[in-house]
């Protein structure tokens, strides 16, 4: 299977935008070539796309009937308004801002899990702060600067209920946006006092004796929590129900074979990423599953809910496609 990567498509739309957007350029796949049905795929340049790139490289896509287009995206938010327009059929994102954008009125449908923290051990997240200086439980969080990457994300929401759930105020947090490849500095030179970090900063930070690991705040709220999802339109999906379920069928596929194939994916990383094998080797992935795992994002719901991020409860079962 060819593997285009389109590079430079115009994703400047917004949410507010999406919302009033009309045609039906976007309802239906793009076409057939070769037997094969044409889909457009939105990507993140990080790690976890790997498995997509390993799904296209073991040619599993083909084999369920699809010829994929991956399309680099700068993130959940700026692919959602692609994906309702149809300039994506189908997307790779986090699952917290899909949800924020189905409170706002953005008619999505999750269609499987993707990628997922580690319910137990080493998680592929956590915070970091400098060592000896005190903050050794999570309600010593209170009155310090925490750094995310952005604020009402995955970071700060577990962070928040990880304090509140050690009996601190999650609002005494003093949390502030900062690039994950600034946080090492910004911790080392006294601007923040702990910084949420995912691989491969997490592991880079923790080989330096000035830090250690205060813990996994996924691990502490929501053992196994989904950190992306494969989501469509809801226009998308009621119109190309085959089509939704071949790139199901395909997803299942590729994320069981992309995690049980460990050095195939990193090959795959590799290539995706144009990084050297022996360092694409080395970098610790989340972990692959096509289970969109409803009763932990049913738990994330209740907490954005107790927290602000959206207004009310979502109906999952609405939501989700399985």
């Amino acid at each position: 299977m060819k593997n285009r990567l389109v590079r430079g498509i115009a994703l400047t739309g917004t949410l507010a935008l999406a919302l009033t957007a009309c045609g039906n350029d976007g309802n239906s796949a793009e076409g057939e070539e070769n037997g094969l049905t044409e889909i457009n795929l939105g990507v993140l340049s990080i790690a976890p796309s790997a498995a997509v790139q390993y799904g296209l490289d073991q040619g599993i896509f083909e084999e369920h009937g699809l010829d994929v287009t991956l399309t680099p995206g700068q993130g959940a938010a700026a692919m959602l308004p692609a994906v309702q327009t149809g300039d994506m059929d189908f997307a790779v994102g986090n699952a917290l801002s899909v949800l924020v954008a189905v409170d706002q009125g953005l008619d999505m449908r999750i269609l499987t899990g993707y990628s997922h923290s580690y319910a137990e051990g080493d998680d592929i997240n956590g915070v970091v702060v400098r060592a000896g200086e005190g903050i050794d439980s999570w309600s010593d969080l209170e009155n310090q600067s925490v750094a995310v990457n952005v604020l009402n994300g995955q970071g700060d929401l577990t962070i928040m209920e990880a304090v509140s759930q050690d009996g601190g105020d999650p609002d005494a947090i003093g949390l502030t946006e900062v690039d994950f490849p600034d946080m090492t500095a910004q911790l080392e030179r006294g601007n923040i006092d702990a910084a949420w970090l995912p691989e491969p900063f997490l592991s880079q930070a923790l080989a330096e004796d000035d830090f250690e690991l205060l813990g996994h705040p996924n691990q502490e709220v929501i053992p196994g929590l989904p950190t992306m999802i494969t989501f469509t339109s809801g226009s998308f999906a009621e119109e190309n129900p085959e089509v939704v379920e071949q790139f199901q069928s395909a997803m299942d596929e590729v994320l069981s074979s992309a995690e049980e194939d460990p050095e195939g994916t990193a090959a795959a990383l590799a290539e995706f990423l144009d990084m050297p094998e022996d360092v694409a080797s080395g970098v610790r992935m989340e972990q692959f599953d096509s289970d969109p795992r409803v009763e932990q994002l049913r738990t994330m719901v209740e907490l954005m809910v107790g927290y602000g991020f959206i207004d009310e409860e979502i109906d999952l079962d609405s939501v989700v496609l399985q």
